[in-house]
């Protein structure tokens, strides 16, 4: 039997619904503008229709890669009053605002000072788009970037010929292989985090989130990922030319940063593990105030592994240059702090030394005479680091963890977090806080529904620029991306110990200043009412060019905030190399919070290109 064809009146009909229900989306949202205007009043018809129709499918932006249309020149103006934002010279393809050597120089070298945030004045900033290298191209995809970068994106041979011998990095044609070695694991990190997790419990999710401080190229980070532990890597813009950026391009979280002189800019009790790796930091120095940080952002139960000086100094003394009285002392004077800091030796062989901090203050055998005073912990932004030691959240018994018992992850993802049923964050509730996780399911579904390819391995290092409790990155949450949660030092609320205790990782930062980070690092950035929370404290303008310097070419932008708010927005990035879409809130044209989806064009530098500053 034939299949049978649709009679001419149905097809008439099935068309004429299409349009009707395509006519309905335009005119709802021009109901939607008068509704606003003060002069109707709302209509259910209007959110059902929305309900049942995709317009928010973006036909006209294309999210794929491509490459083809390497553009250059400046682009024109569509009308003469937009601002064109004209490229900058090919010397700031690799351009970091707050970090630049030229500035550091001028700050005391004590203390790290000059490794630190030196952001320039609203008077020296750029006005200028960060251009890509020539020949950028998109970074493998993971798990394949982790081992592999092409050497176009992050031009520089220095550490592949310094670190040789240590297996940091080696170039290999167009492209450099990272073969998991470190300085002090000479086995690979696969084979160094084996012998961690026969003390550690890594593989059952106890373990979740990790600081590693002087991360060079972030293979352990890399390497510990595999085992679902998100590690927040640093290391500081100095010699080691490109180490975080090194880190970004593999698909690895990190940051530049460096322990001086202000704290870290990370909440109390915030990692579940720290490490140093032959980082160089002077532990025992300055009366132990690296170590005090390293304290307050180590949870109740947290684990802190040392390898290299003095760890295992009678086999090394000779190689460090240094003699065995020295080093003896300084082992000495570690194990005392650790015990003052209320930690315990677990593990010491070989080049490697794990020490545990106790759950509370009543399981301490030897407790510092030197408590911080502050009542807040977590307010670190620009804050000078002191030498005192931050106490433990007080307990009503001796088996009672400090501060709160987390759920293994991914369990610990969706429960409440203790911050938040102990009343810590003011104005969220475990009913609040689960409304939460709900709309952000919602919204990222939206999300998905105008993307097809997030969620898969196309987005790797996103960025939250305002993540609340987290919900978004929750929502996200695969093996495939990791986000970094960013919460504005200006945010109502301080949320950041939240996403924490949930299992993801995050920083804080003022949006008026650079991020500390290279250009080109974000495949996808989220910024949710951002532009209406820094309204009248900076210019959008700063932001945007900001954005745009983190975000990598061909990149994704999603930005939620109110539609006057947006129209605005969308003006200044018209200027900007960007294609750019509005499409409604998912419950209709009726809601004035709109969704602004950006896709950043693909172009390079130009070898004749100069800096542009106006």
């Amino acid at each position: 039997m034939g299949s049978k064809s649709n009679p001419p009146g149905n097809r008439t009909r099935s068309s004429l619904s299409i349009f009707i229900v395509i006519g309905l989306c335009c005119f709802f949202y021009i109901l939607g503008a008068w509704q606003r205007s003060g002069f109707g009043k709302g209509d259910s018809i209007a959110l059902d229709i929305t309900k049942q129709t995709d317009c928010g499918i973006l036909s006209n932006l294309n999210f794929e890669t491509h490459h083809n249309d390497v553009d250059t020149e400046p682009i024109k103006p569509s009308e003469p009053k937009i601002k064109v934002y004209k490229p900058c010279g090919v010397e700031f393809k690799d351009y970091t605002p707050c970090q630049e050597q030229e500035r550091a120089m001028k700050f005391p070298r004590e203390d790290m000072i000059y490794r630190e945030r030196h952001c320039p004045r609203d008077d020296e900033k750029l006005k200028c788009l960060i251009p890509a290298p020539k020949g950028y191209t998109t970074p493998f995809a993971w798990p394949k970037s982790r081992d592999y970068a092409h050497y176009a994106n992050v031009p520089y041979k220095h550490l592949a010929v310094e670190k040789a011998v240590q297996h940091w990095v080696e170039y290999k044609g167009d492209v450099f292989k990272f073969p998991g070695g470190g300085t002090m694991f000479p086995q690979g990190a696969d084979a160094y985090i084996d012998e961690l997790a026969s003390v550690i419990p890594i593989a059952d999710g106890t373990v979740r989130t990790a600081l590693d401080t002087g991360c060079g190229v972030a293979s352990w980070g890399a390497y510990i990922l595999k085992r679902n532990v998100l590690a927040m890597s640093f290391a500081p813009r100095d010699n080691h030319e490109a180490q975080v950026q090194f880190a970004l391009e593999r698909g690895v979280p990190a940051v530049i940063g460096v322990l001086g002189s202000k704290n870290l800019p990370y909440p109390s009790r915030a990692f579940d593990m720290a490490q140093c790796s032959r980082c160089l930091i002077p532990w025992t120095l300055n009366d132990g105030k690296y170590l005090m940080e390293v304290d307050r952002v180590l949870r109740p139960g947290g684990f802190w592994i040392l390898s290299g000086p003095p760890i295992n100094w009678r086999t090394y003394y000779q190689t460090w240059k240094r003699s065995k009285e020295e080093l003896a002392e300084e082992q000495r004077n570690l194990e005392e702090l650790a015990e003052s800091l209320c930690w315990e030796k677990k593990y010491e062989k070989g080049d490697i030394a794990i020490w545990r901090k106790k759950t509370n203050s009543a399981a301490c055998s030897k407790r510092s005479a030197d408590f911080c005073d502050a009542t807040d912990f977590d307010d670190v932004w620009y804050k000078s680091m002191k030498t005192c030691v931050t106490p433990y959240p007080e307990v009503s018994s001796p088996n009672e963890v400090a501060g709160g018992k987390l759920k293994k992850f991914p369990a610990r993802l969706l429960a409440v977090p203790p911050r938040i049923s102990q009343g810590s964050v003011p104005g969220v509730t475990e009913e609040s806080y689960q409304e939460d996780n709900r709309l952000w399911k919602k919204h990222v579904n939206t999300y998905k529904r105008i993307n097809k390819l997030i969620g898969s391995e196309r987005y790797r290092n996103i960025m939250d620029m305002n993540a609340g409790l987290g919900g978004f990155a929750a929502a996200l949450e695969s093996p495939k991306s990791w986000v970094m949660n960013v919460v504005p030092t200006i945010a109502e609320e301080n949320t950041l110990g939240v996403v924490y205790e949930r299992g993801l990782i995050g920083i804080y930062h003022d949006w008026c200043e650079a991020f500390s980070t290279y250009p080109r690092t974000y495949d996808l950035i989220h910024a949710n009412g951002v532009f209406s929370l820094y309204l009248n404290r900076c210019k959008a303008e700063d932001i945007l060019l900001e954005m745009d310097r983190i975000l990598r070419p061909e990149g994704v932008v999603i930005i939620r905030d109110e539609v006057e708010v947006l129209n605005k927005v969308r003006r200044i990035v018209r200027g900007m190399r960007w294609n750019t879409k509005m499409v409604d809130h998912e419950d209709g044209p009726l809601v004035p919070e709109k969704i602004l989806v950006a896709v950043k064009q693909y172009w390079v530098a130009s070898s004749n290109s100069t800096s542009s500053d106006e």
